[in-house]
């Protein structure tokens, strides 16, 4: 993929622009950190980022996506953010030449790293010793930095959190103060900023900033100092319970509100962990800090893992009691379905056969 990002910087460089690779690619790249995304910024205006790709297609502030060799690249003009609405989004720019003006209008210092087309690296804010040094630090006074695009403060805590680095005091200070302003973001992109702290491995950190900078209320995560930051999405998210504030669809809420249910009862317990599933059980097990070896080991011994593993059908159990269909055969399916899975009768026709005979054949007398 670099190889190709740098043969686009080459067809840019051919037809008289400047071009570099740009941010998180660059860090991760020096950090020994893989990274799948690829940022280009150049001198090249949208239109003539056109003329020479063909296949390309215009985004919004001066970005064009562009496929080349079957791989997608975002390519955005040298600029100047002149004015933010709403502390977020940029709605006046102006299209500049000098690479140097542009780093400085970006977020943190370790995303103005560069490359040129030869794969040089290349520091024109000579920041390097924050990227050494493990910290975070706006580009510029952080008072305006975090005030015009508000979702940094959010950055900020998930760059902190994925690669192990240290906030500068003076950006954490104004991080904490402007922290009220994030009640302006959306909730869809304040959820995708906390996905990415919430899930990684280590959340504890993240998360233990959240609460440092009082973002927690801002951000209506009131439940956020009594949760287990286990290493598992779903289990943060269920701990949390905002499933009525933040985006879910409907299967994610309905799989929340089963793992909520799970956690009031005995998780290890195997009739429960049948019932819920091992995907739920998983989840409720690392909330709880409880070993998934074992509850594996409980899951694989079961004697059936759904209904349909159950040697009997409820038409049979009809034909056995000589009855009409009615909400006890779900009834007896269930007991059925407990004494299987306690091994109180086996999963084998004849003898649950015999256990319904015996038990319900006055069931309707």
């Amino acid at each position: 993929m670099e190889e190709k990002a740098l043969k686009v910087l080459q067809i840019l460089e051919e037809n008289g622009y400047e071009a570099y690779i740009v941010g998180g690619y660059v860090r991760n790249k020096l950090l020994g950190l893989k990274s799948n995304d690829i940022d280009i910024c150049t001198s090249a205006t949208p239109k003539e980022v056109k003329e020479i790709f063909k296949s390309s297609s215009s985004d919004n502030y001066g970005s064009v996506t562009i496929n080349y060799k079957n791989i997608s690249f975002d390519i955005t003009t040298f600029r100047r953010d002149i004015k933010y609405v709403n502390n977020r989004i940029p709605i006046q720019l102006k299209y500049i030449k000098d690479i140097k003006k542009d780093l400085l209008r970006r977020d943190f210092t370790i995303n103005t790293i560069c490359m040129n087309s030869k794969g040089e690296i290349i520091d024109k804010l000579e920041i390097m010793n924050d990227l050494d040094n493990k910290i975070i630090r706006t580009v510029g006074n952080p008072k305006y930095r975090l005030k015009e695009d508000s979702l940094r403060i959010l950055r900020a805590v998930r760059f902190s959190s994925i690669l192990d680095f240290s906030i500068e005091e003076q950006t954490k200070s104004y991080m904490k103060k402007y922290g009220n302003l994030l009640k302006n973001l959306s909730f869809t992109r304040k959820k995708q900023e906390l996905d990415k702290i919430f899930s990684s491995v280590n959340n504890k950190k993240g998360i233990d900033l959240l609460l440092e900078l009082e973002l927690d209320k801002p951000l209506q995560l009131n439940n956020l100092k009594n949760i287990n930051p286990c290493h598992n999405l779903v289990g943060i998210w269920t701990q949390l319970e905002v499933d009525d504030i933040y985006p879910f669809n409907k299967h994610e809420k309905a799989g929340m509100k089963a793992i909520r249910s799970l956690l009031d009862k005995d998780i290890k317990d195997k009739y429960n962990i049948y019932k819920y599933g091992l995907y739920n059980s998983t989840v409720a097990f690392q909330i709880k800090n409880e070993s998934i070896t074992e509850l594996n080991k409980i899951y694989k011994e079961l004697p059936i893992q759904n209904e349909k593993d159950i040697n009997i059908k409820p038409t049979e159990i009809i034909n056995i009691l000589n009855i009409e269909p009615n909400d006890n055969i779900k009834k007896i399916l269930t007991d059925i379905e407990e004494k299987i899975i306690y091994k109180e009768i086996d999963n084998d026709y004849n003898k649950i056969k015999d256990y319904i005979i015996k038990k319900y054949k006055n069931i309707n007398k």
